[in-house]
């Protein structure tokens, strides 16, 4: 029995999240058909992290557990050509028997995408965040820093949350303009259920002059949601990577751009 990590991209548009799900299409169950057929055999996944419906990766990372010899570009190749067009098998790699895509992940990035115009987007408008009004980015990155660290981040947790505690460690936080486009980055070493969304969100207010920076320490401090700004829309966010210990050897998360 092989164990195999793979990095995953998709576009979660029309999909209803990354759980497999009976009723309805999922990622994980996409996957796990497509790369079935390589195997000749029926693949469970696990992955680093599941993302909502209408969310997007860039390098999401899974595991499978399988008796099938092939090559590591078979699954890379076979799988992708199996799976629905919009999602794809970056890379491939054996790992120990030890490797767990969640349980050994040291940290996970998210990137909030969000396209800053007066006209509506065509080509963007399931994998951006559009919004009309200028948005400060310099101002968004100075009221995100406040968020750096060990926290309790109940402000920013959903209400169906299940996580044991609201405590996590944000390692990063950046905000960067690039011409019409600003990105929120968001390093921690896991995340609660919409907790990027609402963080989203929250600077959002912020970048369009409804708040002061200050204001989000504010909302960080006072452990209640109802004091932060709403949920950015799903469409905007991406799972960008997960970093491993160098010893299990998989490629890195796409390029930050800190």
């Amino acid at each position: 029995m092989a164990r195999i990590a793979l990095g995953l991209e998709y576009d979660g548009s029309a999909y209803f999240g990354w759980q497999r799900q009976s009723h309805a299409p999922s990622v994980q169950g996409e996957f796990e058909r497509a790369l079935s057929v390589v195997a000749d055999h029926p693949i469970r996944l696990t992955a680093a992290g599941r993302t909502d419906a209408g969310v997007h990766a860039l390098m999401q990372v899974a595991h499978f557990d399988t008796t099938a010899v092939r090559p590591e570009q078979a699954w890379v190749l076979g799988g992708s050509a199996a799976a629905a067009d919009d999602l794809s098998v970056l890379w491939a790699r054996e790992v120990p028997g030890d490797f767990h895509a969640r349980f050994s992940a040291l940290s996970r990035t998210y990137r909030y995408r969000i396209l800053n115009r007066r006209i509506r987007p065509a080509l963007e408008r399931h994998r951006s965040c559009w919004i009309r009004r200028p948005v400060d980015a310099a101002a968004m990155h100075e009221a995100a820093q406040c968020l750096v660290g060990e926290h309790d981040f109940s402000a920013v947790r959903s209400a169906d949350c299940q996580s044991s505690t609201p405590v996590r460690r944000i390692t990063a936080v950046a905000v960067r303009r690039n011409g019409a486009r600003v990105e929120i980055e968001v390093s921690a070493n896991a995340f609660l259920h919409h907790m990027v969304r609402n963080i989203a969100g929250t600077l959002l207010a912020v970048g369009v002059g409804d708040r002061p920076a200050a204001w989000v320490a504010e909302v960080l401090a006072s452990r209640d949601r109802a004091c932060a700004g709403p949920m950015a829309v799903a469409r905007g966010l991406y799972f960008a990577g997960v970093d491993y210990a160098a010893r299990y050897g998989l490629p890195s998360a796409p390029a930050s751009f800190r």
